[in-house]
C-alpha cells in the first residue's frame, strides 16, 4: 500500500505574494513580522526558508509521494510472534508462517534460541530481530547416515494471489555459516493455487521438494554463494506466473544433496511484490562498518535524484548512489521525472555493535595477550576491539587458568552404558577425581560426577480417551530424551504408525485390542542414540 503526501497547491504561493503586497500597504510593521514567514521553503537547500522551523522534507510544502514496498508475504522478517522460540522446528512460533516439509525448519530470535551450536548464525540478522534456518540434506545417528532427501521447507498464505502472467520480484537474505556447513545453494520458490496445499508431503520425510506433488509448481530459482561463509547474501529472482498462486514454499532445489555432514541456511527480509514497486528501493553496499559503505537505489537516466538525511538535503548528493555516508541516521531520496515527485521509504542506518563473550583456557604459569595486557590470573575481562568488518566489537573475555582447581563435569548417560573420557571409561554412579592433559598441552583436573537414568517402556496401555494411559511413549525425564521415532507395526510386519508417541490408531482408525511390536529410535544427549525393540498390549 502506498501513502500520499499532497504537495502545496502552485496558487498557494500567490497567496502568499498576494498577502506581502496587501501588508506593505496596510502597515509595515506587520510587513516586517511576517516577512519570514512569506518566503517559500526551497526543498533541497539544507535551509529553514520560510522561518517554520520545518527544513526540506520535514515541510508539509515539500511532500512527495512516499513509495514503500508491501511484501505480499505476511511477516517477512519473522518479526512478529505468537511464542518465543526455546529450541529447533519451532517455526509455528512465528506468526503466519507454516511448516510447509515434514522436514522441520527453525525460527531463530534472539528473545531466547539463536540456533543450534553447530550452525551459528551470522550476525547481526539483516532485518530485526527474528530469522529462519533450513537443512538442505542431513545425516543422522552415530554412523552419519547421509538422508539426501531431507529438505526442509517454510511455507506462507500470501497476503493477495500472485497475478497470472504479471512480473513480480522476490528478493531476500540468504545466510551462510561456513564454506564447509553452507556451500553454494540453488534456493528455490515454489508456488500452489490454494493455501489448501499447505503443507505438503505430510507423513514422508523423504517426499522432498513442493513440486513432487501435482498441485505445486516451480515458481523459479536464484544460484546464491556466501564464498567463505559467516555472512548475508541479499539476492532476488524475477517471476512471471503462468496461473493465479495463492500460497508459497521457499528452500533448496529439488537435486537430492549426499554430504558427510548436515547442511545448513538461514531466510531473511522476503520481500515479494511486484516488478516496479522496487524503483525506489534503498539498498547497501559494502559493510555498514566499512569506510566505503554507501547507499544507493536502482540508477535511471530519466530521474532526478536528491538524498536526504532526517528530511535534510545532503547537497551534491543527486545520483542514483551517495558519494558517501553522512553518520546514522534516516536517509532517504526523492526523484522526479518531469511529471511527478516520489521519495523513498527511509533507510535507518546504524553502526552495528558486536557483543561477545568468549571462554579461554590457558595452563598455570602462562600468560595470555588480550589487548595491551598479559594475563595470567583467572577471570573476566572487558575491552574494545576493531573486527573483521571495522566494527566495533566489545569482548567479555573469560579466562580459566587449569591446574589450579578441579573443574566439575556433571554427565548422565543410559543405564547400562558407559561413557570414555580419555583412556578411562565409567559405568558406574559416582565421584571420580581425573588428572588429564589438556588442549593446551598441561595438566587439567577435573571430578567427573556421573549420574544414570533409565528409559521406561510400558508394557500395556488403554487409549479409551478416560485421560489415564491414553498413549503409548517411551518415559524418562525431558532433558534427557531430545527426540523419540516411534514405530508401530503389527504381528504381520505391517507399519501401523510412525511418530513420537501413539494413541492407539493407524490412519485415524482405532485399533481392536491385541499385542503389537515397537522400534524406538531415541536420541539423548551428548550425540548418544539407541534403539529399543519390544510390544505393547491395547487394551479397552
Amino acid at each position: 500500500m502506498r501513502s500520499i503526501l499532497f504537495r502545496m497547491p502552485k496558487f498557494a504561493h500567490t497567496y502568499k505574494l498576494a498577502f506581502y503586497v496587501i501588508a506593505m500597504l496596510i502597515s509595515p510593521s506587520i510587513l516586517f513580522i511576517n516577512s519570514l514567514h512569506a518566503q517559500v521553503e526551497i526543498c533541497e537547500n539544507g535551509i529553514d526558508d520560510d522561518g517554520d522551523g520545518l527544513i526540506d522534507m520535514n515541510d508539509p510544502e515539500c511532500a512527495c509521494e512516499v513509495i514503500e514496498i508491501i511484501s505480499l508475504i505476511p511477516n517477512p522478517s519473522f518479526e512478529e510472534q505468537s511464542c518465543c522460540p526455546d529450541n529447533r522446528s519451532q517455526l509455528y512460533c512465528a506468526t503466519s508462517w507454516i511448516q510447509a516439509s515434514e522436514p522441520t525448519t527453525d525460527f531463530i530470535h534472539t528473545c531466547d534460541w539463536l540456533g543450534w551450536d553447530d550452525f551459528p548464525p551470522p550476525q547481526p540478522f539483516p532485518d530485526g530481530e527474528g530469522i529462519m534456518g533450513f537443512r538442505d540434506g542431513r545425516v543422522r545417528g552415530n554412523n552419519n547416515e547421509a538422508e539426501p532427501y531431507w529438505k526442509e521447507y517454510a511455507g506462507a498464505c500470501l497476503l493477495s494471489p500472485l497475478l497470472t502472467d504479471t512480473t513480480y520480484r522476490f528478493q531476500f537474505d540468504v545466510g551462510f555459516v561456513s564454506s564447509q556447513k553452507s556451500p553454494p545453494i540453488n534456493i528455490t520458490f515454489f508456488g500452489t493455487e490454494s493455501c489448501d496445499f499447505l503443507p505438503f508431503g505430510s507423513g514422508n520425510e523423504a517426499f522432498g521438494c513442493p513440486s513432487n506433488s501435482p498441485e505445486w509448481i516451480k515458481l523459479g530459482e536464484v544460484f546464491v554463494s556466501g564464498t567463505n561463509g559467516n555472512k548475508w547474501v541479499n539476492t532476488s529472482l524475477e517471476i512471471t506466473p503462468d496461473r493465479d498462486i495463492a500460497a508459497i514454499a521457499i528452500g533448496p532445489a529439488c537435486n537430492p544433496v549426499s554430504s558427510p555432514i548436515s547442511i545448513y541456511y538461514f531466510f531473511d527480509n522476503l520481500l515479494l511484490a511486484d516488478f516496479n514497486s522496487f524503483d525506489l528501493q534503498i539498498s547497501e553496499i559494502e559493510h555498514p562498518c566499512s569506510n566505503d559503505f554507501v547507499l544507493k537505489i536502482p540508477s535511471n537516466p530519466d530521474f532526478e535524484y536528491q538524498w536526504f538525511k532526517d528530511g535534510v538535503a545532503l547537497l551534491g548528493e543527486t545520483s542514483a548512489e551517495m558519494s558517501k555516508i553522512y553518520g546514522e541516521g534516516n536517509y532517504s531520496v526523492r526523484i522526479k521525472d518531469g511529471v511527478s515527485c516520489r521519495v523513498s521509504s527511509g533507510f535507518n542506518y546504524e553502526i552495528p555493535e558486536f557483543n561477545t563473550s568468549p571462554l579461554v583456557t590457558i595452563c598455570n604459569e602462562d600468560a595470555y595477550p588480550f589487548g595491551d595486557l598479559l594475563l595470567t590470573e583467572p577471570g573476566t575481562y572487558l575491552d574494545t576491539f576493531k573486527n573483521v568488518n571495522n566494527c566495533d566489537s566489545i569482548v567479555a573475555l573469560e579466562l580459566k587458568v587449569l591446574g589450579a582447581i578441579y573443574d566439575t563435569v556433571a554427565y548422565d548417560i543410559l543405564n547400562g552404558e558407559s561413557i570414555r573420557i580419555d583412556d578411562f571409561e565409567f559405568s558406574s554412579e559416582g565421584e571420580y577425581p581425573l588428572t588429564l592433559i589438556s588442549e593446551q598441552g598441561c595438566d587439567s583436573l577435573v571430578l567427573l560426577k556421573l549420574s544414570l537414568f533409565d528409559i521406561y517402556f510400558p508394557n500395556i496401555f488403554s487409549p479409551n480417551q478416560d485421560g489415564q494411559n491414553d498413549t503409548f511413549f517411551p518415559l524418562s525425564s525431558n532433558e534427557n530424551i531430545l527426540a523419540i521415532e516411534l514405530s508401530i507395526y503389527d504381528r504381520w510386519g505391517n507399519l501401523l504408525h510412525l511418530g513420537s508417541q501413539w494413541d492407539g490408531r493407524s490412519n485415524g482408525a482405532s485399533l481392536n485390542p491385541g499385542v503389537f511390536i515397537y522400534k524406538a529410535n531415541i536420541q539423548m544427549k551428548y550425540d548418544i542414540a539407541k534403539t529399543f525393540y519390544g510390544s505393547i498390549t491395547l487394551v479397552k
